[in-house]
């Protein structure tokens, strides 16, 4: 391959990038970026970001900078620029690919020339139905982030997060932290249930009320208040929530529209098979937007984790350059949140109908949620998967022994 073009200049794109690069690719290599940024780290955003702790975000947009002026936020430096040895071209937008063409087109009107593509393109929040005044936020990307920092610091008192998954949970811990106002709405009786069972997502839940944080679970929103800034949410029991900020996080969807008419399967991501690899030759995905074969099950899974991100993009960069499958992804699943000064870490599979184990601490109701516990889910006795509230270094270990075993958390 003389040229290869990686689209999405993020972690997982970076990855790919870096595994093309170590497994001796010295050909030409495009990073292609819709954001002005060059790859940095998410998970910030909706913690110490928002909180102050780190002080990124406050200066230049970095034009010209090494780091983008991304400050501890950024992945790459000068170091790893030269290593590998890329074109960069940010703050464009892909918005096709022609296979039997061999090209990228970008919303600019430019079109690649290209002899393969990495697909890492990841995600986007998903939004409400009803019409959005300012105010209202999600949160996905760095500029997100600083419009969403600079209003909580702007004198907001009232704040409504829509949705209790993993970011709605750390926004609403970040706006805890910093004495706002907060309640959050999850529209399902009870969030995180299909992560980790009813049981532990109710211990996890707790974490809330025992920060001052109002969780309404079981209501939809209706629509929203205000005409030139929001003032409320009105749901769809009739309540009305005041509300200085609102911050929308009820999910994301793979970013797989430019990929229309491109011969590619698409099914909530990119079809790929077990290495990364799609039905199209010198075509891989890595990260959010990937959808892979999950082997020996006849499914597929699409891993929304900073881990597998990082993790995919030397297995496709091998597959890409191999021209077939010669290594599966075969990491096990692993995420984590950091919500209320607690520590929430889960590896490995679970399943509807795995029993759960307590081998530390007690998680049900009435005990401190920040006491933390460790759980063990099994199926037929055997461990699938490990959750843990503050106890890293037992999870550590149990992470580790169920690695050893994958083929008994993907049953």
């Amino acid at each position: 391959m003389r040229t290869v073009t990686v689209v999405g200049a993020s972690l997982a794109g970076l990855h790919a990038a870096r595994g093309l690069r170590d497994q001796g690719y010295d050909g030409r290599l495009v990073i292609v970026g819709e954001e002005r940024h060059r790859p940095y780290d998410r998970p910030p955003l909706s913690k110490a970001f928002l909180t102050g702790e780190d002080p990124t975000g406050e200066g230049p947009t970095g034009d010209g900078e090494p780091d983008g002026g991304l400050g501890p936020l950024a992945l790459t430096g000068p170091e790893d620029d030269a290593e590998l040895d890329a074109e960069w071209l940010l703050g464009v937008r892909a918005d096709r690919l022609d296979p039997a063409a061999g090209t990228v087109g970008l919303a600019d009107g430019r079109t690649l020339r290209t002899d393969g593509v990495v697909i890492a393109t990841g995600a986007a929040p998903r939004t409400l139905r009803a019409a959005a005044p300012p105010g209202v936020h999600t949160l996905r990307t760095l500029d997100d982030a600083r419009r969403l920092r600079a209003e909580l610091r702007a004198g907001a008192e009232r704040v409504v997060v829509i949705g209790a998954g993993f970011i709605g949970a750390e926004v609403a811990s970040s706006c805890a932290a910093l004495g706002l106002d907060v309640t959050v709405v999850e529209a399902a009786p009870l969030p995180l249930v299909p992560q980790l069972g009813e049981r532990m997502a109710r211990a996890c839940a707790a974490l809330h009320a025992a920060h001052g944080v109002t969780l309404l679970c079981g209501t939809g929103v209706a629509t929203l208040r205000g005409s030139d800034r929001v003032t409320g949410v009105e749901l769809a029991d009739g309540r009305v929530l005041p509300a200085d900020v609102v911050v929308v996080g009820v999910g994301v969807r793979p970013v797989t529209g430019w990929l229309e008419g491109s011969g590619l399967a698409l099914d909530d991501g990119v079809l790929c098979d077990e290495g990364c690899a799609t039905a199209l030759p010198s075509v891989v995905a890595v990260g959010d937007v990937a959808r892979l074969a999950l082997p020996g099950t006849g499914r597929t899974v699409r891993a929304e984790h900073w881990t597998s991100a990082a993790e995919q993009g030397a297995v496709a960069a091998r597959n890409l350059l191999a021209g077939t499958t010669v290594q599966p992804f075969g990491a096990l699943p692993y995420f984590w949140s950091d919500q209320y000064g607690a520590r929430i870490q889960f590896a490995g599979r679970r399943e509807p109908g795995d029993t759960v184990r307590i081998a530390e601490g007690d998680p049900d109701e009435g005990a401190d949620p920040g006491a933390g516990f460790l759980a063990v889910y099994e199926r037929d006795a055997v461990p699938t998967a490990v959750l843990a509230v503050n106890r890293p270094k037992p999870f550590t270990r149990l992470r580790r022994e169920l690695a050893r075993a994958p083929r008994l958390a993907a049953r």
